[in-house]
């Protein structure tokens, strides 16, 4: 599969959150973050392993994550009937039941462009052209102002801009090269912090997005046509009490860097849009037609594809490089109640893991989670 149809149909839906922590931070939030990994130096962290199930459209596992043992999960994969190149996206919140924390990923926003101006007679701006809306390409940070604070904080009492910033770290660790003469990509990424109120609780949200698309000409008997294609996407936040959103680094942190993408769902979902791009299909009629489309899909991950996967998932190791120091990347354990090696968020001095899947992570050497339990934790090594 082209780099241009893997451009199209978005392969990876939310996985960009890891650009939460770049490594550009302001001396102020360098300060914050020094400031908070004390204050956490002997905190102890429980989390649980997050299955989602798509059985509105694949119907296997989707992805998995660590959430806050204590915390709740609400979404995740809505498939589209209207947008063939993209019919499926990723909208779920994690929430913490007890206060205004949550970590939140938005659904991507498919664009399109054109010179055109036929075009744009019969479909002008604010229209849907093969399922995606038409509108001027626009940068990170206007994308951030005008279309999705408006589409989803339009609603929120006492919206405050504290700051925007642009993440050349983030956009430069996607990258944007094109494989195919005269098509040409582009990509740029920015954050905003924002403060409002929340049940009349005063809170600060930090929302990151990626701006990235690609442009090809063809001449017409109009003369040149340039028609782009473009997405909002990698929408995510990371919301908390106002002042105690840098504390939360820690939790958001771990929850993003556990995140992990089925490659059997992959897999699938790659193929089926490649079929309704090649088909030229508009629009599906029904969510059977869908799953039959699906059902025709091959469970064997070529090697294209599967190097499709392994590059996309190194994309995000090289996020991960750009993370401030503060961060602590990931390391390997054995888990002893699965009899497999594990991927979890490393640094930490102690973990344990239990039987039902959850993960204790610390640096105090005094605590037991034996004690006062009626389950049982294990300490797991590290590979």
């Amino acid at each position: 599969m082209s780099k241009t149809h893997n451009i199209i149909i978005i392969l990876i839906l939310v996985s960009g959150a890891m650009g939460f922590f770049p490594q550009d931070l302001s001396a102020e939030e360098q300060s914050i973050s020094s400031q908070s990994s004390v204050v956490e130096k002997d905190a102890i962290f429980k989390f649980k392993n997050f299955i989602y199930v798509d059985r509105q459209g694949v119907g296997c596992e989707a992805f998995r994550l660590l959430i806050p043992s204590d915390w709740n999960f609400q979404g995740g994969i809505i498939w589209t009937l209207d947008n063939p190149g993209m019919p499926a996206v990723a909208q779920f919140t994690v929430r913490n039941p007890k206060g205004p924390e949550a970590m939140e990923v938005f659904p991507n926003q498919a664009m399109f462009w054109t010179n055109n101006q036929m075009l744009l007679a019969t479909f002008p701006v604010g229209s849907r052209y093969f399922g995606a809306e038409v509108r001027p390409v626009m940068d990170s940070q206007k994308a951030l102002m005008e279309i999705v604070l408006p589409r989803f904080r339009g609603n929120v009492s006492d919206l405050k801009i504290i700051h925007q910033k642009n993440l050349p770290g983030l956009a430069k660790a996607l990258g944007a090269e094109s494989s195919q003469p005269g098509v040409k990509t582009f990509v740029d990424a920015a954050k905003i912090r924002i403060e409002y109120l929340n049940d009349s609780i005063p809170v600060e949200e930090e929302i990151f997005a990626v701006v990235e698309g690609f442009s090809f000409g063809f001449q017409s008997m109009q003369g040149m046509i340039t028609n782009t294609n473009w997405f909002v996407d990698y929408i995510f936040s990371f919301k908390a009490k106002k002042g105690e959103l840098d504390r939360n680094a820690v939790l958001f942190q771990t929850m993003v860097q556990s995140f992990k993408v089925n490659s059997v769902w992959f897999n699938k979902y790659n193929q089926t849009v490649n079929y309704l791009i090649q088909a030229q299909i508009q629009q599906i009629r029904s969510m059977g037609e869908l799953s039959r489309i699906i059902s025709q899909t091959s469970s064997e991950i070529s090697d294209s594809m599967m190097k499709s996967y392994q590059d996309r998932q190194q994309v995000y190791d090289r996020i991960s490089e750009n993370f401030s120091e503060y961060v602590r990347g990931t390391e390997h354990y054995q888990n002893p109640f699965e009899g497999c090696k594990v991927e979890l968020p490393g640094g930490y001095h102690h973990v344990w893991t239990n039987a039902s899947g959850e993960y204790i992570f610390t640096d105090n050497p005094n605590y037991n989670p034996n004690i006062g339990s009626n389950k049982n934790w294990e300490e797991i090594q590290k590979k």
